[in-house]
């Protein structure tokens, strides 16, 4: 097939062209191919990451309701482990720390309760385990690390409950003034009528009008 002087030029040009950008166009479109897969392969592995530490907390569901502590331990730590930036890893920690308690280990209770505060993404679930290891404190008599870490910044939403363990901790140190104060604040934070609005009511009547 012959071709005419202006299809020929044509064809030069473009070949100069290429000599000229064709590495480099022949670099991005690699860098665009290889950056699409990699998306995709980052979306399944997230995917298949996802799925593994849902089936792990299904299990650990499970050795919960036999509630030995040990095995609820292992079941909880294979999921902080291995997939700490999960929403299951403070999850299984809560259930671990929870375990712990009832199994009188209340220093392994802290420290999954500390994991949550220091990984958890979500701030709810910081505030729930400040909230428990308060509660733990208190039991222990250590009134001065209960009150620190009811001082903290927390959700509104959990600012009823934070007034109650205040008053809870004010009272067991015999500041029956304060602690009136407390429960009064957390009863104006909490659902009128609720369960829990009417526990701290009753702790409130309990105190009297006067120390």
């Amino acid at each position: 097939m012959a071709y005419s002087h202006e299809d020929q030029e044509r064809m030069d040009g473009l070949k100069a062209w290429w000599g000229r950008f064709g590495n480099t166009i022949t670099i991005v479109l690699t860098i665009v191919l290889v950056t699409a897969g990699a998306t995709k392969a980052w979306q399944f592995y997230q995917q298949k990451q996802a799925q593994q530490a849902a089936d792990l907390y299904a299990l650990l569901q499970q050795v919960q309701s036999g509630g030995d502590a040990t095995r609820i331990n292992d079941a909880a730590q294979l999921l902080i482990e291995g997939y700490p930036s999960s929403g299951y890893a403070p999850r299984a920690a809560l259930i671990a720390a929870q375990a712990d308690v009832q199994a009188s280990n209340t220093k392994r209770a802290i420290q999954h309760l500390q994991w949550i505060v220091d990984h958890a993404k979500e701030t709810e679930m910081h505030d729930l385990a400040r909230l428990r290891m308060s509660g733990i404190f208190l039991d222990e008599g250590k009134y001065d690390e209960a009150l620190r870490l009811l001082s903290a910044g927390h959700n509104e939403s959990f600012s009823g409950l934070f007034l109650d363990r205040k008053g809870d901790i004010q009272v067991a140190i015999k500041k029956i003034s304060e602690a009136r104060l407390s429960y009064q604040a957390a009863i104006d934070k909490l659902s009128r009528g609720g369960n829990y609005y009417n526990i701290v009511q009753m702790k409130l009547d309990g105190l009297g009008e006067s120390e």
